[in-house]
């Protein structure tokens, strides 16, 4: 790597009396304070061209990938100010970088074009990246800006590789085929026998009490029958979620065009909002513009997903040893995901029920787990809502979800570790995704079938990310396993079709009859 700084370190006075000293210190912190951190053999930063301008002192500062020309330049304003400050009485008020190049290679050559925020251009010859950046603010420098969009770079470079590419899928156990008698869409029988409508809004449905009765038998199945069981507690997740999280867990960085962010009132006065309610009163409507002055920026969204929150309910906290592995779970928070084109029937939709239940423990507390659940799961879709399912690696939900590729969830990657006997797989980390035969989609052999459960063990991303440790320091990992009640009932649905008759003795212990409903006139 290489660094091109163009800038100037601005004194509270002017510098001409000062300039042989300057000159002197120049020579003597490149010999002392700038070699500090830069290994023998290594390029150090240096001074190639100063003058004096007045109460500015410009620089071009050149340097390599140890004490970068950034960090050179902040040095140097810490020591010129002490330096001056004693022979001069002048002080640094500030620096101030007019134009920065950065030169770095990379992996391969970019297929296309990159964009990122905050530079003046980004361009390449073969390999090699030119990043230039200009006007560039000090607190760009202390915040680590210019790592992070080298970073960028070459996350975008290399995710140009990944476009196209179909998600990473090896199966890792079917169910036997079974005859179904049903081959309609079940969200449109639904509807039009009035168990459920389409809205308010789009990506929602209301269940009424025949749907909203199939739903909460799936709960109940969920926890008693897989939750309880396996030591699961029960908690209570808040429904918004600050930003400062999803940085966290990487959600803002990956899907911020699915978020359904929140917006508080910029104030409570009752005067303030004066004028905007009596427009409402006299033309019904909305005004947009007024609204949006009344507003604060957002800073929060509605849950996406259970567990960042309930990572933060952790964060920063020691778990006993004896709690380990902790499991828990929150079924209250309702999800909402901007899913725009991909919305179809209950099952993909934008405001959605689920069960999060997460879990944090070591690595080999979470394998253990990990095959726990997965006897859970199996005994609930064969033994009590009777599905053909099937098992498979994909590529993990928080790669994508961060916005990244899985070179590491593939068959060799670092995810994986040789099958031990008697396992479904011994991947140490990884997404599990579980599936069904939806029948009206057409032949089990070439119709999409749906996912309608994930299991997760994540590594260390989040307890290192909210900083969870452990009462003897050991290594905590965590997962989680979205249970998704609408996802459950229509993959039931599908294969059984809408007659109680018609539905396997497990799940009529749970839901012996649906209730009446409404008759419209």
């Amino acid at each position: 790597m290489r660094f091109e700084l163009e800038g100037a370190i601005v004194f509270s006075g002017d510098l001409a009396k000062a300039r042989d000293d300057i000159a002197k210190a120049l020579q003597e912190l490149e010999r002392t304070s700038l070699q500090k951190g830069v290994p023998a053999g290594e390029t150090a930063p240096r001074v190639s061209h100063h003058a004096i301008e007045g109460s500015e002192l410009r620089l071009t500062i050149e340097s390599g990938r140890y004490v970068r020309a950034h960090e050179a330049l902040l040095r140097l304003r810490k020591e010129l100010s002490a330096s001056l400050g004693k022979s001069h009485r002048l002080g640094a008020r500030e620096v101030r970088i007019d134009r920065y190049v950065i030169t770095f290679d990379l992996d391969q050559e970019p297929m296309g074009p990159v964009r990122v925020p905050i530079a003046h251009s980004v361009t390449f010859q073969g390999a090699t990246a030119r990043l230039e950046l200009r006007d560039v603010p000090e607190d760009h420098l202390t915040r680590n800006y210019v790592d992070r969009l080298v970073a960028l770079v070459r996350e975008k470079v290399a995710a140009q590789r990944y476009e196209g590419k179909s998600e990473f899928w090896d199966l890792i156990w079917a169910s036997p085929q079974k005859p179904h008698s049903f081959d309609r869409d079940p969200t449109e029988e639904m509807s039009a026998r009035g168990w459920v409508v389409q809205g308010p809004g789009k990506g929602r449905w209301f269940h009424r009490p025949q749907s909203a009765a199939i739903m909460g038998a799936m709960e109940r199945i969920a926890v008693e029958e897989v939750l309880l069981p396996l030591g699961f507690q029960e908690v209570v997740s808040a429904t918004l979620v600050p930003f400062e999280t999803w940085l966290k867990t990487g959600h803002l960085q990956g899907v911020a065009n699915e978020i359904y962010y929140v917006v508080t009132p910029a104030t409570r006065d009752e005067a303030a909002w004066q004028d905007l309610k009596d427009h409402v009163k006299v033309t019904r409507q909305v005004p947009q513009q007024e609204l949006a002055r009344l507003l604060d920026p957002p800073r929060s969204g509605l849950t996406y997903a259970q567990c960042p929150n309930i990572y933060w309910s952790f964060q920063g906290r020691t778990l006993a040893e004896g709690d380990l592995p902790v499991r828990v779970f929150d079924r209250t928070a309702v999800s909402f995901r901007n899913e725009s084109g991909g919305r179809h029937g209950i099952e993909r939709v934008d405001e959605f029920h689920r069960i999060e239940p997460v879990y944090l423990g070591t690595a080999e507390q979470l394998g253990a787990l990990r095959e726990e659940l997965i006897a859970r799961y199996r005994h609930v879709f064969d033994e009590v809502l009777d599905l053909e399912w099937r098992m498979a690696w994909v590529s993990p939900f928080y790669l994508q979800q961060a916005g990244k590729g899985c070179d590491e969830c593939a068959p060799g990657g670092q995810a994986e570790r040789p099958r031990a006997a008697g396992s479904v797989d011994a991947r140490a980390q990884g997404t599990i995704d579980f599936e069904a035969y939806l029948p009206y989609r057409g032949p089990r052999e070439s119709s999409e079938w749906l996912e309608f459960q994930n299991l997760s063990v994540l590594g260390d991303r989040y307890t290192d990310a909210f900083n969870i440790k452990s009462q003897k320091g050991t290594e905590l990992w965590s997962g989680c396993t979205g249970i998704g009640l609408e996802r459950w009932s229509a993959v039931f649905l599908a294969q059984h079709g809408l007659e109680p008759d018609g539905w396997p003795a497990g799940f009529r212990r749970y839901l012996p009859a649906l209730p009446k409903g409404f008759t419209f006139m």
